[in-house]
């Protein structure tokens, strides 16, 4: 046989490959466990607060009415989910069908706290091309017990620890393509109308902020804890690398799917759950996100 024969069987098999781990990635997912530890969770009651963080759904179904990202999470025993956005598809005549029986049921597990993604924040904020789709959504959740931080703040306590967690929408077109905006811990406080180390309590501060490109910001402001996606791992991931595109067109972003801890702040980024355009994931599971709160070590 010779070389150019070899080269095109081995190149075939390389594509096959690739193929069937692309459909593999794509219809399945896995839990992601990080354990997060604080000085400001010394003082907790019982030995860790589970939470679970979903994000970038875009109306995916794994099994009939996802009843086995369900089983996943309910598996995990939370003591609180938060969601950070794009659990819908914002396009036009697209259905939120499958977000809203999806977040609905989550309800029964324990309480579920929802930051917008830029597919929410469109539909809120361009009623002329969705009418009031979002704003019929939202009203279903919130029958059910979700609560919307859309730039604002809860404080919620578990296990004797009270913990502070701040939703942020950032202008939509701080999600344009090819070009970043001006954000900084100001924009930020602008926002959510205040910074954590001016509030007297000193309550463990967890930021919902989709877009991770302007982490900086995230940081500068000050939250202990920031969860972001948007980027769904960046389509494809290169081992020691990590993830290759954000939407905005920006190659190998920064964070694009993963645990960072700078200092005393704490950074993850969900891979995410669905896609919407570019159907494609290569080394870059699906994820739900359980993270695990604990006292310093």
């Amino acid at each position: 046989m010779s070389l150019i024969w070899i080269l095109i069987i081995a190149a075939v098999i390389i594509i096959a490959a690739i193929c069937i781990e692309i459909y593999r990635e794509t219809h399945n997912f896995c839990v992601t466990r990080f354990s997060v530890h604080s000085k400001k969770m010394d003082d907790l009651e019982d030995d860790k607060i589970k939470i679970i963080f979903l994000s970038d759904l875009h109306n995916k179904e794994y099994g009939e009415k996802n009843e086995r990202l369900l089983r996943a999470i309910r598996q995990t025993f939370p003591d609180l989910i938060l969601i950070g956005g794009d659990m819908l598809v914002g396009k036009e005549k697209a259905s939120y069908g499958p977000a809203l029986s999806f977040v609905e049921r989550l309800t029964a597990f324990c309480p579920v706290i929802y930051a917008n993604g830029n597919h929410e924040q469109r539909m809120k904020e361009e009623p002329e091309k969705y009418s009031s789709s979002y704003k019929e959504y939202r009203r279903l959740l919130r029958s059910k017990g979700v609560l919307f931080l859309e730039n604002g703040s809860t404080q919620v306590k578990v296990h004797g620890k009270k913990i502070r967690i701040s939703g942020l929408e950032l202008p939509l077109e701080t999600y344009k393509k090819f070009r970043k905006e001006h954000v900084d811990g100001g924009t930020v406080e602008e926002c959510l109308g205040f910074v954590p180390r001016e509030r007297a309590d000193r309550d463990y501060q967890i930021l919902l902020a989709h877009n991770p490109a302007y982490m900086d910001a995230y940081k500068e402001w000050g939250a202990d804890l920031i969860l972001s996606g948007h980027l769904h791992g960046g389509i494809a991931r290169i081992p020691g690398i990590g993830g290759v595109i954000s939407p905005q067109a920006f190659l190998f972003p920064k964070y694009s799917g993963e645990m960072t801890t700078e200092g005393e702040q704490t950074i993850i980024v969900s891979r995410g759950l669905g896609s919407h355009t570019i159907n494609i994931r290569l080394f870059n599971m699906p994820e739900v996100i359980l993270i695990e709160l604990k006292k310093s070590l």
